[in-house]
């Protein structure tokens, strides 16, 4: 019988014949009493951090953080598109109006005199750019003009900051009052001449997209200097 068991072989632990249960390996032991297991600690498997179960770690990104150059944390909330295209639309039906009443009311008339001959009401054909430079390049302002538009409508997607959407909302309604004059007036498409008319003493005469233009890009220089970029970040250096 003894021989016959040293032949066949005995199972290596005990009960492997009887109840099919493997026992556990030294390194599947259960954590010694008073030991802070996984779950307690609140730490995954993945080693996120203390307090989540999942192993996951907090979410960082551009908003409710700071830059570590210096800058101001990036604001929340709705993008200032609609303030954008308000100002645009209204500079650029103010300055649609105004042509139309000065090419009805006062082409080919004598100017008006607003503040003696210190400002006047002139309507004056310009088929260079703003206050009447540069006339021998009417197709390449044309472009420039075209150029503007779709740049600001592509800085228009980050657009967090409300000083930066007036100050684009004027560039873009001056840039398309200047842009339909040369597109839809004499002598042909994209050659335009723009109608300007307010003439102050010893200027040039310009018209009200001229004006907003102007504005527009004096206020881009001034939040720049303060160091405000268009998507509501504060550079503080």
């Amino acid at each position: 019988m003894a021989e016959a068991e040293r032949i066949i072989g005995t199972p290596d632990t005990p009960g492997a014949a009887g109840d099919g249960q493997r026992r556990p390996d030294a390194d599947e032991a259960p954590a010694a009493a008073g030991e802070p297991t996984a779950e307690a600690t609140g730490t995954g498997a993945e080693g996120g951090e203390p307090g989540d179960p999942a192993g996951r770690a907090a979410p960082d990104g551009p908003e409710g953080a700071d830059v570590a150059d210096g800058t101001a944390e990036r604001p929340r909330g709705k993008r200032r598109i609609a303030v954008l295209f308000a100002v645009a639309g209204f500079a650029y039906a103010l300055d649609l109006i105004s042509k139309m009443i000065v090419v009805a009311e006062l082409e080919h008339h004598e100017p008006i005199e607003i503040i003696g001959d210190w400002l006047k009401f002139e309507a004056i054909r310009n088929a260079g750019a703003a206050f009447g430079f540069g006339e021998a390049f009417t197709v390449i302002f044309t472009a420039i003009a075209a150029v503007v538009i779709v740049v600001i409508a592509r800085l228009a997607r980050k657009l967090y900051s409300l000083p930066w959407a007036i100050a684009l909302g004027l560039l873009l309604g001056g840039a398309l009052g200047n842009l339909t004059d040369r597109i839809f007036r004499s002598p042909g498409v994209f050659e335009g001449a723009v109608v300007d008319f307010i003439a102050p003493k010893h200027f040039a005469v310009f018209n009200l997209a001229d004006s907003a233009i102007v504005c527009g890009g004096i206020l881009i220089v001034l939040l720049s200097f303060r160091g405000l970029d268009p998507d509501g970040t504060v550079h503080k250096d």
